[in-house]
């Protein structure tokens, strides 16, 4: 079967791509941009790749056209097959159909934490041998690959509540069916499709109504807006996290792990050491160890495993140090992970051997719920744990200044990116983490700050 993918290049839609070739399928696709690395990853399992939306292509004749979200009425492709009354079917919907049949789906979904959830439960899963497949929003350092078809029946996919396609317009999740499901956390985001939190709710009770009798829900118990979608029904086991079940205690930040003991109630389950900092991480990692109990691995070989996790790219990821200053980049785009994330890297600074050093928060106000602002007046208290903060408000109609403003003078506002490079170079200084912040690669600014203050420790400054 030929499967001619719009919007390829998506890293959702690049992974189908990829574990549609592996099923061997043959898989063509198109993009406003073909850009690497994506584009690159696609060329090398020998998908055949072209940019833009030309009419011409249905001369490709596939069986079937994989309509990416990116994808809107009035895309010269799409009204070409349209009108020729072709076959068409979103991403999710075709992953589900001819993939996740009679697989046992592990779906992490949540606000916040995702990527780095299903990447910690992927590896597990590894570790003890299950060779999982999986399709992840991100690359697990554990992994050479963010998709993989992988060996039946475990698959962990980072189950989005996102919509599906402009035809489609539930979140993407519901289609995936999951027996095992992780609900991290829910808060407001997504303003560009959702009205109120209460629209989400909706969308992640439909999840909630797709997962088995004998399926399991593991979630945080003092999460209100988690506790009020369960109250609209539930059907399966579920495996709360917090106080009264599974939690940490006895945590210590460590220069390069996080040390904590895991109990399932009042019965320890072991010492855990997490090579990730902050709370938010052991969330994610006590999380992943919950789902895979679900299908027999136990805590002892989770903790096992999670002591050799290697990380994901683009959470907290180093990039390089420089003269004493080291770059770091980050993918929070919304207040509360904004807010988790300096939290975590605060506290890995201080475990660490420059507890003096301060920590430059840089922010790209760049999702779509950042953009417009609607979370806008969480900012100030979500950046509260940065010594410096530099905000990029280039591409943002709202007055970032005076939202910021409650930070005094630690803030600076910047609408040029050359000037916003600058005033960082010249505040950095030996000790210093700089944690940039962005759901896209802002400019390429990781690799510039890098760079000028190679230029600046040659020239001895």
């Amino acid at each position: 079967m030929h499967i001619h993918i719009l919007g390829i290049c998506g890293t959702f839609m690049g992974g189908v791509a990829a574990i549609a070739r592996e099923a061997g399928f043959k898989v063509t696709g198109c993009d406003a941009n073909v850009y690497p690395p994506m584009s690159d990853q696609l060329r090398a399992l020998g998908i055949d790749l072209i940019e833009g939306w030309d009419p011409s292509q249905l001369s490709l004749k596939p069986d079937v056209w994989v309509v990416g979200n990116v994808v809107r009425r009035g895309n010269p492709l799409m009204e070409a097959i349209l009108d020729a009354g072709l076959p068409y079917v979103s991403g999710p919907q075709w992953l589900a159909e001819q993939v996740l049949v009679g697989r046992w789906v592990m779906g992490v979904a949540g606000t916040h934490g995702k990527t780095t959830t299903a990447s910690l439960l992927a590896w597990i899963l590894q570790a003890a041998g299950r060779e999982p497949g999986f399709l992840i929003g991100g690359v697990p350092g554990n992994f050479p690959v963010s998709a993989r078809l992988g060996r039946k029946p475990y698959f962990v996919i980072e189950a989005d509540e996102y919509d599906t396609a402009f035809f489609d317009k539930r979140s993407k999740f519901v289609h995936y069916r999951p027996r095992t499901a992780v609900l991290n956390n829910l808060e407001y985001d997504h303003a560009d499709i959702f009205p109120d939190l209460g629209a989400i709710e909706t969308q992640f009770h439909h999840l909630v109504r797709t997962v088995p009798g004998q399926g399991r829900i593991i979630w945080p118990s003092d999460s209100e807006a988690l506790q009020r979608v369960l109250a609209r029904g539930c059907w399966s086991q579920t495996e709360a996290l917090g106080a009264n079940g599974w939690h940490a205690s006895d945590v210590t930040e460590e220069a390069d792990a996080t040390v904590f003991t895991l109990w399932r109630g009042d019965v320890e389950q072991g010492r855990v050491r997490l090579p990730l900092a902050g709370e938010h991480n052991r969330a994610n990692a006590i999380a992943a160890i919950v789902a895979a109990e679900h299908i027999g691995i136990t805590p002892a070989e989770s903790i096992e495993a999670l002591a050799a996790f290697q990380g994901v790219r683009r959470r907290l990821e180093v990039r390089g140090t420089v003269g004493g200053v080291t770059v770091i980049d980050d993918f929070a785009h919304h207040p509360t992970a904004i807010a988790t994330t300096i939290a975590g890297l605060r506290a890995r600074m201080q475990a660490g051997s420059h507890p003096g050093g301060r920590l430059l928060a840089v922010l790209e106000p760049r999702s779509n719920t950042m953009r417009t602002g609607t979370l806008k007046a969480q900012l100030p208290a979500s950046l509260q744990g940065a010594d410096l903060v530099f905000c990029y408000a280039g591409g943002i109609d709202w007055d970032a200044q005076a939202t910021l403003a409650p930070l005094g003078e630690r803030v600076a506002v910047f609408r040029d990116m050359p000037a916003l490079e600058a005033a960082i170079l010249a505040a950095a200084r030996p000790g210093d983490q700089v944690l940039v912040m962005s759901n896209g690669g802002f400019g390429g600014i990781h690799g510039r700050l890098l760079s000028g203050l190679g230029s600046r420790e040659g020239n001895g400054k």
